[in-house]
């Protein structure tokens, strides 16, 4: 069945305004993946999904800019975290929708969008978020939550506005009080790295190094 949610309905927005501590400080949506910066490698998988696809940086944005979507940067210089990308999106949205993409995550699907568009529309929910394959230290794969890809009705602008005005940080706090619909990416064709992030850059080499998906 086809989702009445269609992509000219929802706007993208790219995650890139992070710390990237863990890397070294570098800007990590600037960093080469198979060629391409990460940010880049996104935009291409994400902009065929959606109306329209922004990217939220706080650094360097002339070279996000060249990218050719617009950019915006969190409205505070604190690197606040993901809930700052979530709030620029909702204020700058011109859609009914906003679809939230991190900018380290170069494998995601391909059919995001559609598929927690028809969670959202079923189960009538304010928040489709995506749960995917992650594989521990020891090789052990689970179905975990990943609460930075989320298909957001833009109505919760008041929501979230109140929520980090009042000092609130945390996705999963935030979401938690939303009517939330979770989607399973578990099918035998779904990527089992759909949703491998990367936090270092031998992480980085690692994704790389997996064939195409």
């Amino acid at each position: 069945m086809s989702t009445s949610i269609s992509s000219q309905d929802i706007t993208g927005i790219i995650l890139a305004g992070g710390r990237a501590n863990r890397m070294g400080g570098v800007d990590k949506g600037l960093q080469n993946f198979n060629g391409m910066a990460l940010a880049l490698h996104t935009l291409m998988r994400l902009g065929p999904q959606v109306s329209e696809v922004m990217i939220n940086a706080n650094r360097n944005l002339s070279a996000y800019e060249s990218f050719g979507a617009s950019v915006w940067p969190d409205p505070n210089s604190d690197f606040a975290g993901p809930l700052s990308g979530f709030l620029v999106g909702l204020e700058r949205c011109e859609t009914p929708y906003l679809l939230t993409v991190p900018c380290d995550t170069p494998r995601f699907p391909l059919d995001l969008a559609n598929r927690l568009a028809d969670a959202l529309e079923a189960t009538e929910a304010e928040i489709a978020m995506a749960a995917g394959y992650e594989t521990d230290a020891q090789g052990n794969r689970t179905i975990r939550t990943q609460p930075v890809f989320c298909l957001l009705r833009c109505e919760l602008l008041e929501s979230l506005v109140k929520f980090t005005h009042g000092g609130g940080r945390k996705i999963d706090a935030w979401t938690a009080q939303q009517a939330t619909t979770v989607v399973n990416f578990d099918k035998p064709s779904d990527d089992l790295y759909a949703f491998a992030n990367v936090n270092t850059v031998q992480e980085l080499v690692n994704l790389e190094a997996l064939p195409s998906a």
